[in-house]
Parts: C-alpha cells; sequence; structure tokens
C-alpha cells in the first residue's frame, strides 16, 4: 500500500511540473497581451489627462512621447495600444483641429519616438512643471 501510496504522489509531482501544453501556453500569452493594452491604454489616457491640466503651450509633443513610452515598456500589447490610441487620435485631429499636416507629422514623430524607448524629455519643454 505504501509503496502505491508513493507511486500516486510522485505522478502527481511529476505531472505538476511537467511543461503546461502549448494551446494553455497560448492563453496565458493572449491574456498578458490583453493585460498589457489595457495597462497601456490607462497610459496613453493618464497622459492626456496630464497634458489637458497642465495647459502649457508647446507640450503636447512631450506628453505624445510620455504617454507612448509607459505604454510600450509594459510590452507588446502596450505597444500595440499605444500605437492604435496614437493613430486614431492623429486621424481624428488632423481632420478636426485644422492644425495641418506639419503638426500631425511631428505628434506622430514624438509617439514613434515614445513607443521605440526614446526619453519622452527630448519633447520637454522649459518651464513645465516637475509634477510632469
Amino acid at each position: 500500500m505504501r509503496l502505491w501510496v508513493c507511486i500516486a504522489l510522485l505522478s502527481v509531482v511529476l505531472c505538476v511540473s511537467a511543461d503546461r501544453p502549448r494551446i494553455f501556453q497560448g492563453m496565458v500569452r493572449a491574456g498578458q497581451f490583453v493585460r498589457d493594452a489595457a495597462g497601456g491604454a490607462r497610459d496613453m489616457y493618464r497622459a492626456y489627462k496630464d497634458m489637458r491640466e497642465a495647459n502649457y503651450k508647446g507640450a503636447d509633443k512631450y506628453f505624445h512621447a510620455r504617454g507612448n513610452y509607459d505604454a510600450a515598456r509594459r510590452g507588446p500589447g502596450g505597444a500595440w495600444a499605444a500605437k492604435v490610441i496614437s493613430d486614431i487620435r492623429e486621424g481624428w485631429q488632423s481632420r478636426v483641429s485644422g492644425r495641418g499636416a506639419e503638426d500631425t507629422r511631428q505628434d506622430q514623430e514624438a509617439n514613434e519616438w515614445g513607443r521605440r524607448g526614446g526619453d519622452p524629455n527630448r519633447y520637454r519643454p522649459k518651464g513645465l512643471p516637475s509634477k510632469y
């Protein structure tokens, strides 16, 4: 009887420590992507909220870069969310705001810079409060 109990316990230990099936690993990766994307969307929203609160002339590029930087640091899902949100925002603003193609190009450059891991402070204007 003791032999069978030992065999059963050994089997349980081996099964628990075995590699997970591929489908399970894929589901875990998909879940992580979704969590990263949701966190990235929150990062983008926080940068937008800070930009509105600061209301500082010439600081929009900094907040674009910072939001994309924070989101991309979360992983592939965060980088994906940052790209989608940035592209939608710039597409909408280029049609509505009337700031022109040059401003949109500069915003997209700041977005890309942040997503690639570049320091957002490159776009930080002098005099912006240290809170941001």
